[in-house]
């Protein structure tokens, strides 16, 4: 048999990460036109044994772990040769232009990451929006380019929308009336038709470019999140044939909430168009049914979680989601990023001192204001940590031109200098302010050097930074400190819990988790990361991938409640 360069490839990775040693020599002994050079193969060898010492190292828990070639499997098993197309409002990367020529940046966020991973593992078709200056220069005249750079497993397409349509959807509509509405903060949303038909107008050219991504044949189309919220009824229309799954990344509101948007029954009419309606937590599909109901005319099957409406049956689930936690496991184990986290100990002047880490998107959903009273308060309480304690909060900048989003960030700044104000020494502030997105590289070491995370959000669909951090604690020593009102609380009980609308409770659990004993901060993480690794992206994949098939909605068939 003749190997190609990229059969041999794959199959040193197999063998590396199935400790299939015997079979190794075997590889090492190919020659032919068609097989690498050997240093290429060397290379790629040593590299894949290092990355199985590892796994090896960090124990069963990350070695027994869902794999990207157990998803691609599992794509082939319940799709067969159907094309598969996810749709996101963000692309996974971007093209900038930069003084040395144009370069690659990964998209920031859990979310674009996450599913980065589903679209190597699946060969899927990504279409989302173009909006950094170099995309179009690298695409070709149907707006495609392979992706990722230098191991491009995957097509993304971009389309193309016009600033003042990009504006109105995604800046006024998506972030001034969808977000505040399902994000239960007590900020008012703000209703105008004229945005509401931008959103409109953006899910249509989305459609179109699906379409066109998929071409004549049936297949599965992943939609994420509240953007593409009407996206389904323009492809159904079109081609009742496709399999259409809506993954809502946020939470869903209650009925009481939801009656006050003004296009309710138009935005529930396109998720219905879909086969598969799926959330985070079963509480989000419970209020999505309820929803329905007083809503829409139509059957609730609560036993099935299913809305039979107009002759068409939509499916509803949870599925929670969770980064690679393979991929954080093993990085957080690399000397490099033992190397970075000195370097910021270092740099930040935390030597000797306690490291408290906040990540976050500068968000109002994300509770950073409450989190630093809470940290202020503590600090006045409890004199004693006084200089032995550091705060670093990363907060990525966001939606800045909206006014809401300006006026917390001055808040943030104001209570960041007013605790340096209060308790910080020279040269030692008592937080430290990063007002910028760190990379995966960079992100990483900052896991690996903080002793105690802190998720604060007021209301958060699941919140993949809180299970990033459990993920990158591979020597355990580490504590979570986690709102009760994000998904991953439901899962992460072995967090201390807390509630950031109570300033007292949520010092004294960031004071609790500082000074854990060594042995239950062990056994709490140990517990945090069984529960992480039980939960990949590639199990949330493999989820809806075998629901489609359980639930009869494989491509080109016909579905239950469908007309014949």
């Amino acid at each position: 048999m003749v190997f190609q360069p990229d059969d041999l490839h794959r199959a040193i990775d197999h063998i590396a990460s199935r400790k299939l040693f015997p079979n190794l020599t075997v590889l090492l002994r190919l020659r032919g036109p068609m097989t690498p050079p050997r240093t290429d193969v060397g290379n790629r060898v040593r590299r894949a044994l290092t990355r199985m010492a590892r796994r090896q190292a960090l124990g069963s828990e990350i070695s027994e772990q869902t794999r990207p070639e157990d998803l691609t499997r599992a794509a082939h098993a319940y799709l067969g040769e159907a094309p598969i197309v996810i749709a996101s409002n963000r692309e996974p990367y971007q093209h900038v232009n930069t003084p040395s020529g144009i370069e690659v940046i990964r998209s920031p966020g859990g979310l674009a990451s996450a599913l980065d991973s589903v679209a190597r593992a699946t060969g899927a078709t990504w279409v989302a929006q173009g909006a950094a200056d170099a995309d179009r220069q690298v695409v070709d005249a149907l707006g495609r380019v392979r992706v990722p750079p230098g191991d491009e497993r995957y097509t993304l397409q971009r389309l193309w929308l016009e600033p003042d349509l990009r504006a109105l959807e995604y800046r006024r509509f998506c972030n001034g009336c969808l977000w505040p509405l399902c994000h239960i903060v007590y900020v008012r949303p703000h209703f105008v038709a004229a945005r509401w038909r931008a959103y409109q107008e953006v899910n249509e050219q989305f459609a179109e470019a699906i379409l066109e991504a998929l071409g004549p044949r049936p297949g599965l189309v992943l939609l994420q999140d509240y953007h593409l919220g009407l996206c389904a009824s323009a492809l159904r229309a079109r081609r009742p044939d496709l399999s259409i799954v809506m993954f809502w990344h946020i939470p869903w509101p209650n009925r009481e909430v939801y009656r006050t948007f003004p296009w309710r029954r138009e935005l529930l009419e396109g998720l219905l168009a879909c086969d598969l309606v799926g959330f985070h937590i079963q509480y989000h599909a419970i209020n999505f049914l309820d929803t329905v109901a007083q809503e829409l005319e139509s059957h609730i099957d609560h036993e099935r979680f299913a809305i039979r409406r107009r002759g068409r049956r939509t499916f509803v689930r949870s599925y929670p989601i969770s980064p690679d936690a393979a991929e954080i496991s093993l990085a957080a184990s690399e000397p490099w990023a033992t190397r970075a986290a000195a370097e910021i100990r270092e740099s930040l002047g935390l030597e000797g001192r306690k490291v408290v880490l906040g990540v976050d998107r500068l968000d109002y959903t994300k509770g950073i204001p409450e989190r630093l009273a809470a940290y202020e308060l503590l600090l006045e309480t409890r004199p004693e940590l006084r200089g032995s304690v550091s705060f670093v909060q990363i907060a990525v900048p966001s939606r800045v031109d909206l006014p809401e989003y300006q006026a917390l960030s001055d808040l943030v700044e104001e209570l960041a200098a007013r605790l340096n104000r209060r308790f910080g020494e020279p040269g030692r502030p008592a937080i430290h302010l990063i007002l910028r997105n760190l990379g995966f590289r960079d992100l990483i070491p900052h896991y690996v050097l903080a002793d105690v995370a802190v998720v604060s959000a007021l209301h958060d669909g699941m919140n993949l930074v809180a299970k990033e951090y459990v993920a990158a604690k591979v020597n355990l020593d580490g504590a979570l400190v986690l709102s009760p009102f994000t998904g991953a609380a439901r899962e992460l009980d072995q967090a201390i819990q807390a509630s950031p609308y109570d300033t007292e409770a949520l010092a004294a659990a960031i004071g609790r988790a500082l000074t854990l004993a060594p042995e239950e901060r062990s056994r709490r993480m140990k517990a945090l990361r069984e529960v992480v690794a039980g939960q990949n992206i590639y199990d949330w994949a493999i989820k809806i991938l075998r629901d489609t098939r359980r639930l009869h909605l494989v491509p080109g068939t016909t579905r239950p409640g469908s007309p014949r």
